[in-house]
């Protein structure tokens, strides 16, 4: 009977049976091409992220008026940096294979990419709780409150910081066998199946439904209360119809972008959600497995939603300073042509009589 146990496919898949290796891939000999292809790919998100977030950080703080909504989207900029500034540590581990980077950044990598991924869905939330507010005071955009925006930014990233510091605490490097060879990998070890469970439905239910729902919320309000506002104004009140009229379609155009925003950042995290319950599963049959290099291309899709943030918000919310942009880079462009044009038009007299 105990040997029968021992060689049953629930024991024989604990005897072989390894923690997850996350950014440490094992592929063998055929690896490097495999690798180059990651690294490339990677290393396109991190710079276009980049130039994207720095650019629209810019454009932004050029604004004549710093409102407290500026500010929680300057916010949301500052977070996808933040999530970006661990690529280089991702793509270290894909070329060492094993753990290399010490036992401080095991703790360090997967906490700071949880902190700024919750940091970054709840600015949002903050962006259409703020002018939610706003609206139903029949406010225009509030000009900066140091207090708000201060308690607010506290809020969000102590928040973060709390709810990620069990990644911190059970992140770990340790030694595992690997093809037949003693490796160190930095992974995930929950002292219970019971916590670990509990932090995982807390991660789905608190940082992505709840923080999505609050939008989709306020974008609901807004839409009753400028109905009801423009229904009530009177022929009289027409001055008073435009600026509500006008602040309505500001609002409008935030909202939407807020909708957009939200709607790429459901999309491209779902997958790391989904990834976190999978290996929550993986860890509780004991016998189902996940490829590394399928949990990378999972972070990478997801680390591609820090480049679109600041492209969408751009595109909504500043459209003119980019059309100003390219015009100016056209007629620079243009005029370069003109001139040089005319420098050869200026050469070819005393070319001519230099002959003659």
């Amino acid at each position: 009977m105990g040997a029968a146990l021992a060689n049953s496919p629930q024991a024989m898949a604990m005897a072989n049976w390894t923690f997850f290796t996350f950014f440490s891939d094992f592929k063998g000999g055929d690896s490097v091409a495999f690798t180059v292809l990651e690294t490339v790919v990677l290393s396109l998100v991190f710079l276009f992220s980049l130039l994207a977030n720095v650019f629209a950080i810019l454009l932004l703080s050029r604004k004549k008026r710093l409102v407290n909504a500026n500010c929680f989207v300057l916010n949301l900029f500052c977070a996808d940096l933040l999530f970006i500034s661990m690529i280089p540590f991702i793509l270290t581990t894909r070329w060492t294979q094993a753990w290399v980077l010490g036992e401080f950044l095991c703790h360090l990598l997967f906490y700071v990419m949880w902190l700024s991924g919750s940091a970054s869905i709840i600015s949002l939330a903050a962006v259409s709780l703020e002018r939610m507010v706003c609206i139903m005071k029949l406010h225009q955009a509030a000009s900066w409150n140091a207090k708000v925006v201060v308690g607010g930014l506290v809020a969000i990233w102590g928040y973060s910081a709390l709810t990620g510091l069990p990644l911190a605490l059970f992140f770990k490097v340790i030694t595992q066998p690997v093809n037949g060879q003693e490796v160190q990998i930095c992974t995930l070890i929950w002292p219970t199946v019971t916590e670990e469970i509990i932090w995982d439905v807390s991660f789905v239910l608190l940082d992505f439904i709840i923080p999505g729902l609050s939008i989709v919320i306020s974008y609901s309000k807004i839409l009753q209360i400028t109905k009801a506002t423009r229904k009530n104004l009177s022929v009289s009140a027409a001055y008073c119809e435009n600026h509500q009229l006008r602040v309505s379609q500001q609002d409008f155009k935030l909202f939407r972008t807020l909708l957009a925003l939200m709607i790429s950042f459901f999309v491209m995290w779902s997958p790391i959600a989904i990834a976190v319950l999978l290996i929550m599963v993986r860890n509780i049959k004991k016998n189902f497995d996940i490829p590394s290099s399928l949990f990378f291309w999972i972070v990478t899709f997801t680390c591609s939603n820090s480049a679109l943030n600041p492209v969408l918000y751009d595109v909504h919310q500043f459209k003119d300073e980019w059309k100003n942009v390219l015009c100016c880079f056209s007629s620079k462009r243009t005029d370069s042509t003109e001139t040089i044009e005319k420098q050869n038009d200026n050469k070819r007299p005393n070319s001519s009589g230099m002959g003659k």
